[in-house]
């Protein structure tokens, strides 16, 4: 089992971002798949999921300029990141969860399998 994160980098205030996870060893829409970030001396934060049955979930502070989505047949899924903001700094994780629930929560604790991380950093 393992997770590829890839996309991160600099980029203005304003600008926008696509970060790609490329799964092996499993098939994606067999269970939930998420996306976190971890800014220097802040704990991980779960920023947008697709729970098993399709539904998806985002933090309130990407909410209208983040799009999470997943291609089966690549067995990827992709986070689109629009109007990013400096405050959207951090390294970003993908991640898979062992739990089956419909209703389950984007915290970090829910997930494992973690990626290598891709650093995005937005300057002001």
């Amino acid at each position: 089992v393992q997770l590829q994160a890839s996309g991160g980098g600099l980029v203005q205030a304003g600008g926008s971002l696509r970060l790609s996870c490329a799964a092996s060893g499993f098939t994606l829409d067999h269970g939930a798949i998420g996306w976190f970030r971890q800014a220097p001396g802040k704990e991980r934060e779960g920023v947008s999921c697709i729970r098993r049955g399709g539904g998806i979930v985002y933090t309130d502070a990407v909410k209208g300029r983040f799009t999470i989505s997943r291609d089966n047949a690549k067995n990827t899924v992709y986070l689109q990141m629009n109007n990013l903001k400096p405050e959207d700094t951090a390294v970003y994780y993908c991640a898979r969860s062992p739990f089956s629930s419909l209703r389950l929560s984007c915290i970090a604790s829910n997930f494992g399998s973690w990626g290598q991380g891709t650093l995005v950093t937005v300057s002001s």
